[in-house]
């Protein structure tokens, strides 16, 4: 005989649980859990389901092998980053923080895309019509033929997009449309992996190219189930140092294109604009008569790009003298200086310690290691190093230089902007109009650069 049950759900997640508890296993979330009657079990309960609808099957050789069809968005930077530019029916997630330049960013590429003849609307959950045009104004786009939205269930504004015939549908942001039947706030977990889901089969099933913008927590990471990000197909960050004008929008997920690629923007009262030249404009306030300045190259995608780092350090009183980084993960600067110590004989252990790095830009190439342990022994001594002079090379636990990739290519980079010395792994590949110091050992690198 079936027999029913209870359980009970999150009304924030979804969790089930047989038991009641205060808090939601998933979430984390206080008091979220209300019961419900599940589903009968037994063999009486499979014998009533209906049965299943055959599905299609396709041999792999019977689908037609066509090149990938993309719409450029005749924004540079926003198209290196898709790879190209936006694919038919893919659904592309923009994260980032408060106020970084997201629906400004949206707002332009609708404008650009309009500008091409595609058909596009923009869900405005956030904003009201009024306040999308004051914008458009400001960025002289008032004139675009862009359908506006101003829907709150999601459902609605997507019927209202099909309805219109969009070929592409910008949501301003994932966070503030919902789903009507489900019983949770606008923004949870449940809501936007639901969201997630229905986006996804409306974007595939209708060949329209679906772009989403979503709010970051204070981790950096979007915010809501992680689910989201597994069923789009790309995922973008905007990031920037605060106050900055310098933006970077970085492409953490991309089934159509490279996954470390990276643009470069300006935030301006026109708009964002593309920078041509990133290395220029993250070496623009570069000072050589300050200590704790060093350049290095990084490889960001298909481009290397110069960057400075910065440190600075001051005599604490504290019992655990501070170390913050901007830009840089606070473990690897611990590593750093715990390296600087004991093979390099700089103590900076009585000393407050902060490093950041030019433009906003975050910090994953280890190449950069030799150009922060330079800085630091810079900012300790309270010297500056050596003019034109670059730092290129990944630093072992040992004290050893490693060699890095593609270092010619960021030596070119590094001889365009003017540098003329560099310090560098042995065996590193010559460069017309470089002159290379190859080091093999942190204290072979600060004696070098003494001189």
């Amino acid at each position: 005989m079936a027999r029913s049950s209870r359980g009970y759900r999150c009304r924030e997640c979804g969790w089930t649980t047989v038991a009641y508890v205060g808090r939601c296993g998933e979430c984390q979330q206080w008091n979220t859990l209300d019961q419900f009657d599940s589903a009968p079990r037994g063999p009486l309960a499979r014998s009533s389901r209906p049965p299943a609808l055959p599905g299609r099957a396709l041999a792999l050789a019977d689908v037609p092998d066509e090149p990938g069809r993309r719409m450029a968005t005749d924004i540079p930077e926003l198209d290196r980053v898709l790879g190209g530019g936006l694919v038919p029916g893919s659904l592309v997630l923009v994260g980032g923080d408060p106020g970084i330049g997201k629906s400004t960013l949206m707002l332009q590429a609708a404008a650009r895309l309009a500008e091409q003849g595609q058909v596009v609307a923009y869900v405005c959950g956030e904003e009201s019509p009024r306040q999308v045009r004051m914008r458009a104004s400001r960025l002289g786009v008032g004139a675009a033929n862009i359908t506006l939205i101003p829907e709150s269930s999601l459902d609605a504004a997507l019927a209202a997009a099909e309805g219109a015939g969009a070929t592409v549908v910008i949501i301003d942001s994932i966070q503030s449309v919902y789903i009507e039947g489900l019983e949770s706030r606008s923004g949870g977990p449940a809501q936007l992996a639901e969201a997630g889901a229905r986006l996804v089969a409306f974007a595939k099933g209708n060949e329209i190219c679906t772009i989403v913008t979503g709010h970051v927590t204070k981790g950096g990471e979007i915010a809501g189930p992680r689910l989201l990000e597994h069923l789009v197909d790309a995922v973008l960050y905007f990031e920037g140092a605060e106050g900055g004008a310098l933006r970077v929008l970085r492409a953490v997920k991309n089934r159509f294109g490279a996954t470390d690629e990276v643009g470069v923007f300006e935030m301006t009262g026109a708009g964002l604009q593309s920078v041509e030249n990133p290395s220029s404009a993250l070496l623009e306030a570069h000072d050589a008569e300050a200590s704790g300045c060093a350049v290095t190259a990084v490889i960001e995608g298909s481009r290397p790009l110069a960057i400075e780092v910065q440190a600075l350090s001051v005599p604490t009183n504290l019992a655990s003298p501070r170390r913050i980084a901007a830009g840089l993960e606070t473990s690897r600067l611990h590593l750093l200086l715990a390296v600087l110590a004991r093979r390099g004989g700089i103590n900076a252990s009585g000393m407050d310690v902060v490093v950041s790095v030019s433009g906003g830009l975050r910090l994953r190439d280890p190449a950069a290691d030799l150009a922060v342990i330079a800085a630091l022994a810079s900012a300790v001594s309270d010297r500056p190093l050596p003019r034109a002079t670059a730092y290129l090379g990944e630093v072992a636990l040992s004290g050893a230089i490693r060699p890095v990739q593609q270092a010619q290519r960021r030596l070119a980079e590094l001889g365009r902007l003017g540098f003329t010395r560099a310090l560098v792994p042995p065996s590193t590949p010559f460069v017309e109009g470089m002159t290379l110091i190859p080091v093999r050992t942190v204290r072979d690198a600060l004696t070098r650069a003494e001189s």
